[in-house]
C-alpha cells in the first residue's frame, strides 16, 4: 500500500522561498509518476508540477520559472523547490503518485492512485 507524507509547509512572505518534501514508502518508487498539486479554500484543487523520471517534468503555466521539482529515486522522496512566492501561491499542498507514466493525464487528479495528506504553505503580502 502507497503511502506518501508530505511535509516543509508553513508561512512565508510574498517573494520567499519554500520546499516541500514527501516521503514515499510502499512504492517502487522509480517507476512512479510523482505530482504535486495544490487547492486553495473555494477552489479545485490543481495541478502544479509532475515528474515521470528525473529528467521529465512537467509544470503549471502559474508556476513554470519559480517552482521546481525533483526526485531522489534512492531515497523514495519527493521535493518542490517554491520560489518567488505569491500570495495566489497560498493553498494546501498535496503528493499524488501514479503507477507508470502518461504525459496526457498526468494534470489531472483522476490519473493519480494515491494521495498524501497534504501541506498547508500560506503565502502573506
Amino acid at each position: 500500500q502507497v503511502h506518501l507524507v508530505e511535509s516543509g509547509g508553513g508561512l512565508v512572505q510574498a517573494g520567499g522561498s519554500l520546499r516541500l518534501s514527501c516521503a514515499a514508502s510502499g512504492v517502487t518508487f522509480s517507476i512512479y509518476t510523482m505530482a504535486w498539486f495544490r487547492q486553495a479554500p473555494g477552489k479545485v484543487r490543481e495541478f502544479v508540477a509532475a515528474a515521470y523520471d528525473i529528467s521529465n517534468t512537467f509544470y503549471a503555466d502559474s508556476v513554470k520559472g519559480r517552482f521546481t521539482i525533483s526526485r531522489d529515486n534512492a531515497k523514495n522522496t519527493l521535493y518542490l523547490e517554491m520560489n518567488r512566492l505569491k500570495p495566489e501561491d497560498t493553498a494546501f499542498y498535496y503528493c499524488a503518485s501514479r503507477w507508470g507514466e502518461n504525459p496526457k493525464l498526468l494534470t489531472t487528479t483522476q490519473w493519480y492512485t494515491s494521495w498524501g495528506q497534504g501541506t498547508q504553505v500560506t503565502v502573506s503580502s
